[in-house]
């Protein structure tokens, strides 16, 4: 029987009856996303300070006119087997352009939409909001709220057009009419920290009415030499006034407000859509969305947590696709706000992204899978650099792809294997020529790299990684840290699928990747375990290194393992429950462990896994993965891409879980009834 989709999603609809500042609801198109307070805008900004609010787009960034030559860069010089590589990883006796580098570009804050309640002589306070009722109908991509405040009900709908970088809302309330309520709409300069605004240097920016016309009006944004244009429509009744600098008001002689607000970055002539054209392309979208794809029912469960994962799997599902699938890598708190100056970690974009194919959906992978082609000289510039062939990839970047400097971004070697990994998990969805021809130059020049970078070891006869290198776990130093467990196994993998793609192509493999993958070293074993690397026997014995990512895991289950003895594995499992540090674990290491259980043959643990109590562990009502009390980290995405990720092989298996096997990496003990359509196997 077919799942009930309208009803799987609408159970787990967010419903706020107060107000919870830490968990504000948000709207997006995975280009373009805005997060609302209880009133259904940005009212009461200064109020949810641990979230911010604010409105994202892919495309908003803004640079401080400073210095960002990068190549006046002095590069630290590390010994790699005799040759000396340089790193962008001290700022000694150059901090400010260390800094200029990293803070630079930094995504923008665009506006910020509110409402003005009250009149000279009283404006309203959070606390003056009463009786709230607030609910994000996620089959139809609408949220709405409704409030008294001042004796007066207030109705407010907020919808993101699904094709536009554009905000739309209808206020409904006889406060409007009477004068006490409005629509603000104001614009900060740019700022790197969390909320992406600086609202102190009105003098540093400009907004000009560039256009003004029935019922619309274009406003221009210049910030040193990053241009945008906010686009304003609203409804006839509704007049448009400059109130500041930087400042707008909406008002309106009727008890409705409506109005939409396209974001752009050229000047462009496009016809105006009204509050009731995005609501009802809105609502399209979104039925479309979830009745198409994957899904996961669990709620014929009689185990008692299945309700909980059920509906993390389904607030993920819409987080992720208004956050991670624009037409770049995201960071890690999305376009919610800004993390690490709002730039993509791309080791991180595996975590994000790669559940898309398995949940029926590559294309919204693929759009971002396409931005590695677009980077393919900076990535080469950068292996090149540094004495190797073929593209390496960076850490951390803008849409550029410049590489920030780090004191540890720059070691990582990673998120190297991704984009081998998430193409074939696009190829494995559309498993076809065209899909071989569009990603064969990521496949090869990332696999270049890979056999470059490996060093011959002539002794014993074996490859090597680093050092330096800095592996997943980065409580290590880059000039001891050699042949992490992980690494090594993510390379065999890598090299090997890419001649298994010049094969698919009709093309001969390279002797070479097959040579150094053959010879990789094998994963590093002490006392009957693996290691985080090969030079770390104390790695579940002292301190710091029983800490942050158990990373060995990884080698089997988010890959498969192929050098990897299962019975090791089980005893490095077992370990790193008994002595890891698990508060230290971040949202997407629970993941992990749950698909190394999973391969391991332990389905209990592996669910026990993905719902571990733990301080990183916490889904808020909103769907988001909290980072215990980070207050950088108030949301974390990789969280809930590795969830999505985790339970869809869970579901639908893996190679070699077993033909026909249902539900492989879930208990089989009666409790669990898991229902699931649309889903692919992982590898």
């Amino acid at each position: 029987m077919a799942i009930d989709r309208y009803k799987l999603v609408s159970r787990h609809n967010p419903s706020l009856s107060s107000v919870v500042p830490e968990a504000p609801l948000s709207l997006g198109n995975g280009e373009f996303a805005f997060t609302a307070d209880i009133t259904g805008l940005q009212t009461f900004q200064d109020d949810y300070t641990l979230v911010p609010l604010c409105t994202m787009s892919q495309w908003g960034w803004h640079s401080f006119p400073v210095d960002m030559d990068q190549s006046a860069l002095r590069l630290a010089g590390y010994d790699t087997y005799g040759r000396e590589v340089g790193y962008a990883s001290d700022a000694g006796g150059q901090q400010q352009l260390f800094d200029n580098l990293r803070q630079n570009a930094h995504r923008l804050n665009l506006a910020a939409i509110g409402l003005i309640i009250g009149d000279t002589g009283k404006s309203a306070k959070l606390s003056d909001i009463l009786y709230p009722r607030q609910t994000l109908d996620l089959w139809r991509g609408m949220l709405i709220s409704e409030y008294n405040v001042f004796g007066e009900d207030v109705l407010v709908e907020t919808c993101v057009d699904p094709e536009q970088d554009a905000v739309s809302a209808k206020v409904v309330s006889r406060l409007a009419a009477a004068g006490m309520l409005s629509i603000g709409i104001k614009f900060p300069y740019g700022s790197p920290q969390k909320d992406a605004s600086d609202w102190s240097s009105p003098d540093k920016h400009m907004s000009s009415v560039i256009s003004a016309g029935k019922n619309r009006t274009v406003i221009e944004r210049i910030l040193d030499s990053d241009i945008y244009y906010a686009d304003i429509t609203y409804s006839p009744e509704v007049s448009l006034e400059q109130t500041g600098l930087h400042s707008f008001t909406l008002n309106s002689k009727d008890n409705e407000i409506s109005f939409t607000c396209r974001f752009t970055k050229q000047s462009e002539i496009m016809d105006p859509f009204d509050f009731y054209k995005a609501r009802e392309r809105t609502k399209l979208y979104w039925e479309d969305y979830w009745s198409s794809g994957g899904a996961v029912q669990l709620i014929n469960s009689s185990n008692p947590r299945a309700f909980e994962l059920e509906r993390r799997l389904v607030l993920s599902q819409y987080l992720t696709a208004i956050q991670c699938s624009g037409s770049v890598p995201p960071a890690e708190t999305g376009l919610t706000c800004n993390s690490w100056y709002g730039k993509f970690h791309l080791e991180m974009h595996y975590w994000h992204a790669a559940h898309f194919p398995l949940w029926g959906r590559p294309e919204m992978l693929e759009k971002s899978l396409g931005w590695y082609k677009e980077i393919l000289p900076a990535a080469r510039d950068i292996a090149a650099n540094q004495g190797y062939t073929g593209a390496r990839w960076p850490k951390m970047c803008d849409a550029s792809g410049r590489n920030s400097p780090s004191w540890i971004a720059v070691f990582l070697i990673w998120q190297q294997p991704h984009p081998i990994m998430l193409a074939e998990l696009c190829y494995r969805s559309n498993p076809c020529k065209q899909t071989l021809e569009k990603y064969r130059s990521i496949v090869i020049e990332t696999a270049e790299f890979m056999a470059s970078f490996a060093h011959y070891d002539v002794i014993l006869d074996r490859y090597v990684l680093g050092p330096p290198l800095i592996p997943v776990q980065e409580t290590h130093k880059p000039e001891n840290s050699m042949n992490p467990a992980y690494e090594l196994e993510y390379f065999r993998w890598g090299l090997n699928t890419a001649n298994q793609w010049l094969l698919r192509l009709g093309e001969q493999p390279v002797e070479h990747y097959g040579e150094v993958a053959r010879k990789l070293s094998a994963l590093p074993v002490n006392d009957g375990v693996y290691l985080a690397h090969e030079n770390c026997p104390e790695t579940f014995t002292t301190e710091p290194f029983f800490h942050d990512h158990p990373s060995m895991l990884a080698a089997l289950g988010v890959l498969p393992g192929s050098a990897v003895d299962q019975a090791t594995m089980k005893r490095t499992l077992d370990r790193v429950l008994d002595c890891w540090d698990l508060d230290s674990l971040w949202g997407w290491d629970f993941p992990v462990m749950a698909m190394c259980c999973a391969k391991l043959g332990l389905p209990s643990l592996a669910v026990d896994m993905l719902l571990m109590d733990a301080a990183k562990n916490i889904y808020t009502v909103n769907g988001h993965n909290r980072q215990a009390d980070r207050e950088d980290l108030p949301l974390y995405l990789p969280g809930n891409g590795g969830l999505l990720l985790a339970v869809g092989m869970m579901a639908a298996g893996w190679d070699n879980s077993g033909t026909g096997v249902h539900a492989p990496g879930f208990p089989s003990d009666g409790t669990w009834l898991v229902e699931s359509e649309g889903l692919n196997p992982y590898v």
